[in-house]
């Protein structure tokens, strides 16, 4: 089975948004077993549309279409691909009467144009939307099938994992079950990995199934991704299970997490395991860490607050760090202490750093310092030295900082 995809939208062209749906589709198929050959962007011109559906779909046997589902008259997905099946649009009553449920729910007057989202192309069948205003569509073309989903990223997972990915299985015949697993690491770049994990690798390819690949993914670390086919279930979580062991044994504590963990979740739930509460102190990172826990549904159970230290003069009046260089580990744990005295946490963990232009205490551009304060009132500290840009020194800083907390809580 060989499924291509297209992704509409001019502004994807101009690069006003990046297409991370494409990404994402692209590394689903593959996990499923579903070759995928070509990726194109065009731009919302229903000629250049066609030519380019059409262009994907010559050596595949399905395409997904990626945007251009909404009401506006730039959005032309609907038009495009009933021109391919050679049928008219025609208006879904029902699909209507969806839409006009949900702006009367949210309150809101419906603008008469929404209503071209029901339209739908004879032979169509309708994907239901759940989370919008747009459905997607499945539509024959020949022995092949064209599939449209909106372009806004959670419509587009949620018709991928509920509509699309069963009906491309089901097409392709097969009946065996592929489950992946990811393991989440930090601290080891991506060729280093592959010399760690070279004699698994080679099993592995020996074998041919499961088969291990690497994500790279920026300053959330290096992923390494599991996928197995197996006749049900049980069968492949067996499978995972016994490969992941192996994986771990080889790599020890640079697996933080599996899946969809994060660090910052990870560590909340170190934290919360314990009945630990958590403080920090920032200087460099300027409220990031602050910020990424809290995205964590729940966080408050754990986190209590923050301190946002960036000038020294805070350092010192409200932390209670001794005047002179900042960027210091005994700076960082003095941070750490203070925060755990003003936030009253049982924890405590502090950043000091320089993330450039210019160097600072004498100090280059990249050093971050490390201090936390256990809840038995024991100290730790590191410093490391950080690549790039100012952005990704800062970022990179943030999950540096939680991994050498995390490892100090496991």
């Amino acid at each position: 089975m060989r499924c291509n995809v297209v992704a509409i939208g001019t502004e994807l062209l101009l690069g006003q948004i990046n297409d991370t749906n494409s990404s994402w589709m692209g590394e689903q198929l593959a996990a499923a077993g579903i070759e995928s050959h070509l990726q194109l962007k065009v731009g919302d011109n229903l000629a250049r549309m066609e030519d380019a559906i059409s262009v994907a779909l010559v050596d595949a046997d399905a395409v997904i279409i990626c945007g251009g589902l909404g009401p506006t008259h730039d959005d032309l997905t609907r038009e495009a691909i009933a021109s391919l099946m050679g049928v008219e649009l025609v208006r879904d009553e029902n699909i209507e009467r969806v839409i006009r449920e949900l702006f009367e729910r949210r309150g809101r007057v419906m603008a008469g144009n929404n209503l071209r989202q029901a339209l739908v192309p004879v032979g169509a069948t309708v994907i239901p939307q759940t989370r919008g205003t747009a459905p997607g569509l499945i539509c024959p073309v020949g022995a092949k099938v064209l599939y449209a989903v909106p372009g806004v990223p959670h419509e587009m997972k949620d018709m991928f994992e509920r509509a699309i990915l069963p009906d491309l299985m089901a097409r392709s015949g097969e009946r065996a079950v592929i489950r992946s697993r990811v393991l989440r690491t930090w601290g080891e770049s991506e060729s280093r990995l592959n010399e760690r994990l070279d004699g698994i690798i080679g099993e592995l390819d020996t074998l041919g199934n499961p088969t291990l690949a690497f994500l790279a993914s920026g300053w959330e670390g290096i992923k390494v991704r599991l996928t197995v086919k197996a006749a049900d279930a049980v069968a492949a979580d067996g499978v995972l299970d016994e490969w992941e062991s192996r994986l771990r044994a080889e790599l020890s504590d640079i697996v933080f997490g599996t899946d969809d963990d994060t660090m910052e979740s990870v560590v909340l739930h170190l934290l919360g395991r314990n009945g630990h509460t958590l403080g920090v102190a920032e200087s460099v990172t300027g409220g990031l860490i602050g910020g990424r826990l809290t995205n964590i549904a729940g966080s408050s159970r754990v986190f209590m607050g923050g301190v946002v230290s960036y000038a020294s003069d805070v350092k010192f009046g409200v932390l209670g760090v001794d005047r002179g260089p900042v960027v210091s580990e005994p700076a960082a744990i003095q941070m750490a202490l203070g925060a755990r005295r003003v936030i009253g946490s049982d924890v405590a963990l502090a950043v000091t750093g320089v993330a450039g232009p210019d160097e600072q205490d004498g100090m280059p551009v990249g050093t971050l310092c490390i201090g936390v304060v256990l809840a038995d009132g024991s100290t730790h500290s590191t410093t490391t030295t950080l690549p790039g840009v100012r952005d990704q020194m800062r970022q990179m800083s943030v999950i540096t900082a939680l991994d050498f907390l995390r490892r100090l809580l496991a």
